[in-house]
Formats: C-alpha cells, structure tokens, sequence
C-alpha cells in the first residue's frame, strides 16, 4: 500500500484525481488519516472532498434523520444511517448518503468489521440534501448513481425551493411539493413531514 498523506486541504479543489487511483484499501486509510474532513470516490476513481455543513442544512438534515430513527423505532428491523457513513459501491464508487435506511435481509451475513469500514453494500433508501454549495443537477445525478447501484427509492431534497425530486428504478424522476412525503417499498409506512424540516430554514 501506498504511504497517504494527511491533506492540508484549504488550498485544494473539492475534487483530487489520483493516478493510479487508489485501491479500497487505500481510499479507506485515507478517509481514517482525514477523519475530519469527508471524503466520495466517483465511479471513475476521482476524490471528492465535501465542506462541513452549515447550520440550517445540519439542522435540516437532523430533523429528517429524527423522523426516520422515530418510524424505525416503530419495528426497529434493519439500519438507519447518518451523512457520516460511506458506502463502497457496485460502480466502484464510495458515497455517503445525507441520510438512509438499509433493509434487514441487507444485512444478513454482514460482519461487525465489514460494518465498522465502509460496508460493500448499497441502502434500499437514500436521502440527499441539497445544501448552498450543492448544485440540483449534481445532486440529482448522485442520486440517480444510487439508483443505479441498488437502491429502490431515493428521496433528494431542495429546502431552498421547498421540494422533493422523487427517485425509482426504472421510472422518471418526480416532483413533489406536498406537506408530506409518504414512503414507498423499503420505507413503507414512513412519512416525512417536510414542514417540520422547512421551519429548520426560517430564521426570526
């Protein structure tokens, strides 16, 4: 394995290409040397590096996570998952969902170490979060890579134009701006209630 540095990263792009790019192993050691800044890998093997997010997304993105924990508390079957957790993908990829929900036949098999690294393994549900340095057509495409690689719904989030972009294999992407969002497949009977996440937004 290749000596990884530890990035002084204020002078650097939000994307590096490695060449060679870096092995699993190697992008997972360099996630843990810079354990304090977040790290995606493309398909292509290209390293994104993600700001820490500001008040109101972070404020945004822990309501959405609470109401997700709340309905999984409601069976506690499979896992619920934070914007910290990475997930090494089909595509070769290494993304981090804003928030997500792995089934519980997801995770048979699936060992404490596996799920202590980056598991090898795709959320049946992914939530994205536009946030002020994230573009929609970015973010979309992310979301349509989740897709791409297993997961069955995928929610992205604009607080900014108070709607959702609504995700599933094998159908266009939809539009919603309803007061509630209600889940479908993975996420049955799971409802997220988006006014509760736009009040995250307002400031008296």
């Amino acid at each position: 394995m290749r000596t990884l540095p530890r990035f002084e990263l204020s002078p650097l792009a939000r994307s590096l290409a490695v060449d060679p790019p870096l092995t699993d192993a190697e992008f997972e050691a360099l996630c843990l040397k810079n354990d304090d800044v977040q790290f995606e890998r493309t398909s292509e093997g290209a390293i994104r590096m993600n700001p820490p997010a500001g008040m109101l997304t972070g404020d945004g993105n822990a309501e959405i996570i609470r109401q997700l924990r709340n309905w999984w508390d409601t069976h506690q079957r499979g896992r619920v998952c934070d914007s910290n957790t990475g997930f090494f993908l089909p595509d070769g990829s290494m993304l981090s969902p804003d928030a997500g929900y792995l089934l519980p036949e997801q995770l048979k098999g699936v060992t404490r170490t596996q799920l202590t690294g980056f598991p090898r393994l795709c959320p049946a549900f992914v939530v994205e979060l536009l946030s002020p340095s994230d573009s929609l057509s970015e973010t979309g495409r992310k979301t349509e890579d989740w897709i791409a690689n297993g997961a069955q719904l995928g929610w992205l989030i604009d607080p900014y134009r108070q709607r959702v972009v609504v995700y599933q294999p094998g159908q266009e992407p939809r539009e919603s701006s309803a007061p509630k969002l209600d889940g479908c497949g993975p996420v049955q009977g799971f409802s997220l209630d988006l006014q509760k996440v736009w009040r995250c937004y307002e400031v008296d």
